[in-house]
């Protein structure tokens, strides 16, 4: 056999009619058995016995629905016509789908005896007692062979779900110990962050509390007095991430028991105190409630959005926007989709270019962080360079998502 041949006939066996033809095996052919078991036995000769010998063996198309109805139906195909199949199967289905030791022996010795009395029974001769205990030999084997088949299958399947069964309870195992190591390693950071994060913010607010303290020039003062202020906000906002690395359980009453998070009520101040060039303008509601998550979400967009301009665009002007998104959509004409949520976005333009890079450190992580953050709420986050040599970032956040 051909390669390209055996190609063939597995794909015809994987197809539609394949896997057609294996769920009605294991309905037709058994009652194909009985037919030719009835037809070899009793011939075509349209009698008592042919008849009696092929309803047996239709009823079993019914086997898995009745099984104990259809092995009953058997037993005058066996009890006249003298098959086999057709009763096998039936009592082999039984021992399948209804196991229960009082019904088994009294279909068994039902079977015994439809096997060993003879049609009519008046051909019955008690003396032959050598014939008469090999049949009764034969008909105990006729009935023990499919129940005790049957069991072995039933057993088989059940052992097959326990097995299952462990492999998934060894699998939530095996997750639950990932997330205990997940939440010692969450754990042991949270100490290494506040350890070494906390002790330097700490001192650079104390040494701007100094400074605002002993210098008489006021701008000096006022910029130790921003600095003081961003100091005790990275370290509030430190101290949110500490707990929420040391929670175990992730419960949302723990959540909000954390410290509060920033909204877009803080945005104004953000901008103020990111010391660019910045246009804002804002299309929310003042007081209007939407969901925080996605509140929270714009407004991290805001701030990686104004540290990548400081660090790679300084000197360069800045608008940002904030919006609902069915007004945003409202003067679209391609036809989107409206739904309730917030649109984002942050526009500079080129860098200055007599103005001084910061050397600020960078992982190359941010956006890619923001992109996650939209995905996980079932927005989008779009950051491309414009053609006057600027950048910008739009996100959009649907509020059904916080």
């Amino acid at each position: 056999m051909t390669d390209g041949l055996k190609k063939r006939i597995r794909a015809l066996a994987d197809g539609p009619l394949g896997q057609r033809l294996r769920r009605m095996a294991p309905i037709v052919v058994p009652v194909l058995l009985g037919s030719a078991d009835a037809v070899l036995v009793n011939g075509f000769e349209w009698a008592l016995e042919l008849w009696v010998s092929l309803v047996a063996a239709v009823a079993l198309l019914m086997r898995r629905r009745f099984p104990l109805l259809v092995f009953l139906f058997t037993l005058p195909g066996l009890y006249i016509g003298y098959i086999w199949f057709a009763p096998m199967i039936g009592l082999y289905t039984l021992a399948v789908l209804r196991p229960n030791r009082a019904r088994f022996g009294v279909c068994a010795v039902l079977l015994i005896a439809a096997h060993f009395f003879p049609y009519p029974i008046s051909d019955l001769e008690p003396t032959a007692y050598r014939e008469n205990i090999l049949v009764l030999i034969d008909a105990s084997v006729t009935a023990a062979a499919p129940i005790a088949l049957g069991l072995l299958v039933r057993t088989r399947r059940e052992l097959a779900v326990r097995v299952e069964d462990l492999t998934r309870s060894l699998r939530r195992e095996d997750r639950l110990i990932a997330d205990r190591v997940k939440t010692t390693e969450r754990a042991r950071l949270a100490r290494e962050m506040h350890d070494v994060v906390a002790h330097q913010v700490s001192l650079i607010s104390l040494q701007a509390g100094a400074v605002q303290v002993s210098t008489a020039d006021e701008a000096a003062r006022a910029g130790a007095t921003t600095i003081r202020e961003l100091s005790v906000r990275t370290l509030e906002e430190l101290r949110h991430m500490v707990g929420v690395l040391r929670a175990d359980g992730g419960d949302a009453r723990q959540d909000r028991a954390l410290a509060p998070q920033p909204d877009l009520d803080e945005l104004p101040r953000l901008i103020e105190l990111s010391a660019l060039d910045v246009t804002y303008e804002s299309g929310v509601v003042a007081g209007a409630s939407g969901a925080k998550t996605v509140e929270r979400a714009a407004f991290r967009t805001v701030q990686e959005a104004l540290t990548n301009v400081r660090k790679h665009a300084p000197g360069a002007r800045v608008r940002v926007r904030v919006n609902p998104v069915d007004a945003v959509r409202a003067d679209e004409t391609d036809g989107g989709r409206t739904g309730e949520g917030l649109r984002v976005e942050i526009r500079n333009g080129p860098p200055d270019a007599t103005a001084t890079a910061p050397a600020l450190p960078g992982g190359g992580h941010g956006l890619v962080g923001l992109r996650e953050r939209a995905q996980s709420l079932g927005g989008t986050l779009e950051a491309r360079h414009t053609s006057d040599g600027g950048f910008v970032v739009r996100a959009e956040f649907p509020y059904g998502a916080g």
